[in-house]
């Protein structure tokens, strides 16, 4: 589900976007997103401080009483924010100033579905391929953008969470293990280990019975019971992605270990 905040201080105009967002979705079955509706820029930017809204995509209109919709994207930009953004407006005055803050277009009032529609088309299809690489976290105040490949293993830290990055670099999150479980629980590579561990099965260097090895060199020991689910979600998980290492050495290695009952899978 993407979430999409609408701004603009005219009423007709929300609704007149909500209704094309609405009409949109439903001829779109795959589309599933969840609207949030700001009728001033800074109701927007404090939603996104205050309580940590990230929306994927933001439809915003310049001209508004008080903070104009391209100060607000900037201010957004500043935070760390990487949300698409389409300005509406019954100017093309601030077109330069749009792009400045890399917004994906710029389309002039009266909006009507032709040429909204083909705008979301592009950014909701972009949004999809991204999603697939990327996770949005709040970190020390700000919004950043991190890979997905580059997440080795999360530990909790009684309400926080510490995420061990590929380089050596460490970053807390204020989130519950929950909640940043159900944020990955859509990547196959991340399984829960026990209740403080998510682990990324594309670092596990390698494993057994009592720990598992991962490729930046820190060692996880293993709860109870743990680890024969986790050595079946790792076969499984390499398995349905048509077994990655196909060549050299790695095949070679996979192959002992699944034959031979290499002292590492034990």
């Amino acid at each position: 589900m993407y979430l999409i905040a609408l701004c603009d201080d005219e009423m007709t105009e929300l609704d007149k976007i909500e209704q094309m967002l609405t009409i949109y979705r439903d001829q779109y079955a795959a589309c599933d997103f969840q609207l949030k509706r700001f009728q001033s820029a800074d109701d927007l930017l404090r939603m996104v401080r205050e309580e940590e809204y990230m929306p994927d995509l933001l439809l915003i209109d310049i001209y508004m009483d008080g903070k104009l919709g391209t100060e607000a994207a900037r201010e957004l930009r500043e935070m760390g924010s990487h949300c698409w953004i389409i300005f509406l407006t019954a100017s093309q005055d601030h077109a330069l100033e749009a792009f400045q803050v890399d917004a994906v277009q710029y389309l002039v009032k009266p909006i009507y579905k032709d040429r909204l529609f083909p705008v979301l088309d592009r950014a909701l299809g972009e949004m999809e391929r991204e999603r697939h690489h990327y996770l949005l976290l709040r970190i020390d105040n700000s919004i950043r953008r991190i890979a997905l490949n580059d997440i080795i293993y999360c530990e909790a830290k009684k309400k926080q969470q510490n995420v061990c990055l590929a380089g050596g670099e460490q970053v807390l999150l204020r989130m519950t293990m929950a909640k940043l479980y159900e944020m990955v629980s859509g990547y196959q590579e991340f399984v829960k280990v026990g209740i403080a561990y998510i682990v990324n099965l594309e670092h596990i260097e390698s494993l057994n019975a009592q720990m598992m090895q991962m490729d930046n060199g820190d060692k996880i020991y293993l709860p109870r019971g743990s680890y024969r689910p986790l050595r079946e979600q790792y076969f499984e998980y390499y398995c349905e992605m048509g077994c990655r290492f196909q060549q050299g050495e790695e095949t070679e290695t996979v192959r002992q270990q699944t034959e031979y009952g290499n002292s590492c899978w034990v």
